[in-house]
């Protein structure tokens, strides 16, 4: 064991049970697996600015005794076990309760598969000296975790680090499990010990990030997710969980991070007690607003896709959101007729009835887009005499495989009886929430902006919706 003088220097001492990164090399392609092994296993920690966060890292082979807290443990003679014990004895010869960050599973999926090849991947955490373990269930990608309410100041602030995670991170749900012993006699079930209380949880209300605590209160068990920020979570440790639950640690080093409230200014005091409340907001604005990012995105991506990209009811559903935000009543006859009797949908805004066929091509739309729509107005008073259309319009995503910037179209001369619609202006109309122009493409009529009529001059980007209309086809204009 080296030896290590403690000394006052402002930082606080954290046991981690690996191998000092910074003087390993990457291991090579011939390199056995217990040196690649050591590598990664160290080189999860590499990143970490430790003097930037006020804390001091204690590897394998360093005294642990003065260690305020330890991240991972190991209970293994050899890989960190007298390390470990050598934590213990100095928090408890000091009447401190050692304070532990340990993480549930692997993030590498490969790794722990080999360890539960018979369901997904698990997760645990065992417990020096008491009963029973945590064991972790991996969740599936895109599981929704929240905040529990009424938490302390200390759990709260980790739980809304931690919620901050990349959306692909991942998580386990935890259960408390019992210890099952093989003796002479049979198995011993042993009941878990201690409290475990849950920071954030699944949709389920299950924890996947906890905090758990024995019943003498010896020892106090952050359990997080594999996969996290450990600049985050060892700036937590100083300026939260230390504070909360070992102050005398960071008064022994004399801390620059922390000041016991008691010795505080007036002017310190507030100035603290307003800079917590502002990461507090923070924290909770940036959670609610990625939380809306992500819910908007969802909501607009189908649409998003079928107009730029789809074919089919791909195309088809996109095209009847956009319509019905409009402010169209929309039926899908294709569902509604059973099979392709008539146009795909039936759209109905103020008195006015329209058929909509909507198509999609991989290259430029040919004429025969058009005598469909013609055949299928033809076919319309033998489906429903009562009902009659009054108008009809074709829209076409045309050169679906190409991104929207390399797509081109051209204007067709010809009169046509209907407007034909690029699905790209339509996303447009859509993305901008310009219903007037949607409704007036459909109804094939000019669009009323400012209280006057206004349609494109000849040779713009806008499509036509009078008797000229747009048929997306040749090369010679780019659409922007």
């Amino acid at each position: 064991m080296a030896a290590y003088t403690s000394s006052p220097n402002g930082l606080v001492p954290v046991h981690i049970a690996v191998h000092d990164p910074a003087p390993m090399e990457e291991p090579g392609p011939q390199t056995n697996d217990y040196v690649r092994d050591r590598f990664t296993a160290s080189a999860k920690y590499a990143g970490i600015s430790w003097t930037e966060h006020g804390a001091e890292p204690r590897w394998l082979g360093m005294d642990t005794s003065t260690c305020a807290a330890a991240i991972n443990p190991s209970h293994f003679s050899g890989d960190g076990a007298d390390e470990y014990d050598r934590f213990l004895s100095g928090a408890a010869s000091r009447g401190e309760p050692a304070l532990i960050i340990a993480t549930m599973g692997t993030a590498d999926d490969d790794e722990d598969r080999v360890r539960s090849v018979f369901g997904r991947p698990r997760g645990r955490v065992d417990f020096r000296h008491f009963t029973g373990a945590i064991v972790g269930e991996r969740l599936l990608e895109g599981a929704e975790v929240s905040l529990v309410p009424g938490l302390d100041a200390a759990d709260r602030d980790l739980g809304l680090r931690l919620l901050n995670r990349p959306p692909g991170a991942p998580w386990w749900a935890m259960t408390v499990q019992a210890t099952a012993m093989e003796g002479s006699r049979g198995t011993t079930v042993r009941e878990p010990e201690g409290e475990l209380v849950p920071i954030l949880v699944d949709s389920l209300g299950e924890p996947v990030v906890a905090r758990w605590t024995p019943g003498d209160g010896q020892q106090i068990w952050y359990v997080i997710p594999d996969g996290v920020d450990w600049n985050q979570v060892v700036d937590w440790l100083v300026q939260r969980a230390l504070p909360e639950h070992v102050p005398a640690a960071l008064r022994r080093v004399r801390s620059r991070r922390h000041v016991d409230p008691a010795l505080e200014t007036p002017a310190e005091t507030q100035a603290r007690s307003s800079l917590e409340e502002l990461e507090r907001r923070y924290l909770e604005d940036k959670a609610r607003l990625e939380k809306e990012l992500d819910q908007a995105r969802q909501e607009a991506e189908p649409v998003r896709a079928g107009l730029l990209y789809g074919s089919g009811s791909e195309l088809e559903d996109a095209v009847a959101v956009v319509l019905r935000a409009a402010g169209f009543a929309v039926t899908d006859l294709d569902e509604e007729l059973g099979g392709t009797l008539s146009a795909d949908l039936l759209a109905v805004l103020n008195g006015s009835t329209c058929l909509v066929e909507v198509k999609a091509a991989s290259g430029a739309a040919g004429e025969k887009l058009i005598s469909q729509l013609q055949r299928h107005l033809e076919k319309w008073p033998q489906l429903r005499p009562g009902q009659t259309v009054t108008c009809a319009a074709l829209i076409v995503n045309h050169q679906h495989r190409l991104d929207p910037a390399e797509v081109y179209q051209r204007r067709v001369v010809d009169t046509l009886p209907f407007p034909v619609i690029a699905s790209g202006d339509l996303f447009r109309w859509w993305r901008t929430q310009d219903w007037p122009a949607v409704q007036a493409a459909v109804l094939g009529q000019a669009h009323v902006a400012g209280g006057r009529k206004e349609r494109p001059a000849e040779g713009s980007e806008i499509p036509a919706v009078s008797r000229r209309r747009w048929l997306p086809r040749g090369k010679s204009q780019r659409t922007r």
